[in-house]
């Protein structure tokens, strides 16, 4: 597995490390306006430029796992859905990654992750707060 400082962003050749922002997200299903908003502060962070990254952790982590959304998922009249606040950070750029412990436990596999969502030990995100700019959790 790549060491997560050493991704280089297309755009900055420091890998985007100096305008780093985490979105730490344990709420799933149980919580839905949970992750609703860690999705949308990791698009508002994204859209502001910062190198963003959504690390998944317990319940969240099941969120990330292809169908799984769309059949738990309930709408709530007047807000947006998960999958739609999922999609926006997706267009926005936001990384998405899943705890590697988490998804052990809980027996997810890399390839049942939505494409796109990478797999992460917890020192990943050590790392990556260490070199935050700011974060979030949710």
């Amino acid at each position: 597995m790549q060491n997560v400082l050493e991704h280089k962003d297309a755009k900055r050749p420091d890998g985007g490390l100096d305008n780093l922002f985490i979105v730490l997200c344990a709420s799933g299903f149980e919580n839905p306006a949970r992750v609703r908003s860690a999705l949308m502060f990791a698009s508002l962070a994204a859209a502001a430029n910062y190198r963003t990254i959504l690390y998944c952790i317990q319940n969240a982590v099941e969120v990330m796992v292809s169908g799984v959304l769309e059949k738990q998922e309930k709408g709530e009249s007047g807000s947006p859905t998960i999958g739609q606040r999922l999609h926006e950070a997706i267009d926005f750029g936001v990384e998405i990654q899943c705890c590697t412990q988490t998804m052990e436990n809980k027996k997810i596999k890399p390839r049942d992750l939505i494409p796109g969502v990478m797999p992460a030990g917890a020192m990943s995100l050590i790392d990556l707060a260490s070199h935050a700019k700011g974060s979030l959790c949710f």
